[in-house]
């Protein structure tokens, strides 16, 4: 048997542990944290930061990051979770929102850094592509759930796109193919993370604060696009959410840079 015909049929639970089941979005979202960890603390060390430093700040800034991706989920959810409370914890379901584990872990981060005295835009700079290619990584957790799909699709297209059977087949969904948003942004994250790993190895090409800045852009950008052929979006009134803070990143992102360039002529 070939992998696409063995990956054809994915089942959410990677395995059992004492009768518990093993999910594997639990599984990609822990292998997306160690990767993101990993690359945070070789780029800190190359700047002498203090590894217990560096290490408690990326911890608490994860647990934050979860808690707010989860809270934030479970906010523009509220009807449905207020009826099933139980299911409000049931991560390994799906249902952590990016945008709220972003807003969530910047404000933890902002506060530890001033609780080490660390400069917060040097370790926004650091966190960036670490995040974005963990990000990269976590959407593969939806691909598994059969979750962050887009709208109706045929198999042609998908065929078209010259995916591997396994994928197209996971996003047959109730009688439809589907299109795989969830590896459009993937994608986008991973082409992202090298783009500013690249611009961050120049370092006559950016200033302090700008990585981050670029991540807001990139991401911000790609997001709005890829959030209009998402069929699952969180909404407030007729607005996708989404994509009303993907606007508000790319602003903020470009506002940032113009900032400190036009600071730094007048000086």
């Amino acid at each position: 048997m070939d992998i696409d015909n063995m990956l054809a049929t994915i089942h959410s639970t990677a395995f059992h542990l004492f009768g518990w089941p093993v999910q594997w979005y639990g599984i990609i979202i822990g292998l997306a944290m160690i990767v993101g960890y990993q690359m945070v603390m070789r780029c800190a060390r190359q700047l002498q930061i203090n590894d217990e430093t560096m290490a408690d700040i990326i911890f608490w800034t994860i647990v934050c990051g979860l808690i707010g991706a989860r809270a934030y989920y479970v906010l523009f959810k509220w009807d449905y979770y207020a009826k099933n409370p139980e299911q409000i914890i049931q991560v390994w379901h799906g249902g952590l929102a990016i945008y709220g584990g972003i807003l969530a872990g910047v404000v933890a981060l902002v506060w530890l850094c001033r609780r080490y005295r660390q400069d917060v835009w040097q370790i926004l700079d650091i966190a960036a592509p670490a995040v974005m290619l963990a990000q990269a990584i976590g959407r593969w957790g939806n691909f598994i759930n059969q979750e962050a799909y887009g709208g109706v699709t045929t198999q042609h297209f998908l065929q078209s796109l010259h995916l591997p059977t396994f994928i197209i087949e996971q996003m047959y969904i109730d009688g439809h193919y589907y299109h795989p948003t969830f590896l459009y942004e993937s994608l986008w994250n991973l082409i992202g993370a090298c783009c500013l790993i690249f611009v961050r190895k120049q370092e006559n090409w950016w200033r302090s604060g700008e990585i981050a800045a670029l991540y807001l852009i990139w991401y911000g950008f790609g997001r709005f696009f890829i959030e209009g052929l998402r069929s699952d979006s969180l909404y407030l009134g007729a607005f996708r959410i989404s994509q009303v803070v993907s606007i508000v990143l790319v602003v903020m992102g470009v506002a940032y840079i113009l900032y400190q360039r036009t600071s730094i002529k007048k000086r």
